[in-house]
């Protein structure tokens, strides 16, 4: 995992989330998928926050790349495409693995935070989804296109985000280092902590089996079921600005 083609994400001001009059009609535009309005609002409100400069990972980490650390770990590698992101990775391998990277390269990487990822799928303006503001089949790898499994990262470069980061919707659910919890001046009915995940910790994008509301760029969740495998947790680590 020592070869990465890390993405310069300038400081700025994030327009993180969404306003609480926009959380319905947000959730109306995803209707279909059945998802509870109830969801989005853990979105809410929008915030305006500075961003400093950092670099991420163009793509989220591959087989390939994290059987390096898997076998300097003893952990099992897994047998699928070298060039597909990995999925099935607990957020304490996520981290463990960011930090291995960070001393092989003599740098601090890590996870982003959450306001680091949105940032990075979101740019400068409040667009929807990485690549624009309308939902488009074909930009993502997610449930639309029934392929039941990931792609080769970085398969859909039409889905970029504005800052040349690819795979920030769909094709392996990414870990961030932030714990789940209310946005400061949310709803009351947002709960304060998610008991009921299997770790509490914020996933990002959404994978291959995902519809398309985890494709915006605003949407927090988390996993909820242990098999991360199937629910598609990978990640990509950050770092300081070169």
């Amino acid at each position: 995992m020592e070869q990465v083609n890390w993405a310069e994400i300038p400081a700025g001001l994030l327009r993180r989330g969404t306003p609480v009059d926009e959380v319905a009609a947000a959730a109306r535009r995803c209707a279909d998928t059945g998802v509870p309005v109830e969801w989005y609002r853990k979105e809410a409100p929008r915030a305006e926050t500075h961003v400093p400069a950092l670099r991420i990972a163009r793509t989220p980490v591959t087989v390939g790349q994290g059987a390096l650390f898997a076998a300097s770990t003893g952990r099992p590698v897994p047998q699928t495409p070298a060039d597909h992101p990995v999925v099935g990775v607990a957020w304490e391998a996520a981290t463990a693995s960011c930090r291995w990277l960070g001393e092989r390269l003599g740098l601090d990487a890590r996870l982003p935070t959450e306001d680091e990822w949105e940032r990075a799928a979101r740019g400068d303006d409040v667009r929807e989804f990485p690549w624009g503001q309308e939902y488009r089949t074909g930009l993502a790898n997610l449930v639309d296109l029934g392929i039941g499994t990931t792609m080769p990262a970085g398969s859909f470069p039409d889905g970029a985000s504005p800052f040349g980061v690819l795979d920030m919707a769909g094709n392996a659910d990414e870990w961030t280092s932030t714990l789940c919890a209310p946005c400061p001046g949310a709803p009351a009915e947002v709960p304060g902590t998610e008991d009921w995940a299997f770790d509490r910790h914020v996933t990002r994008g959404g994978a291959f089996r995902h519809d398309r509301d985890l494709a915006r760029c605003a949407r927090r969740h988390g996993a909820y079921e242990p098999d991360l495998e199937a629910i598609g947790a990978g990640f990509r680590p950050a770092a300081p600005a070169a």
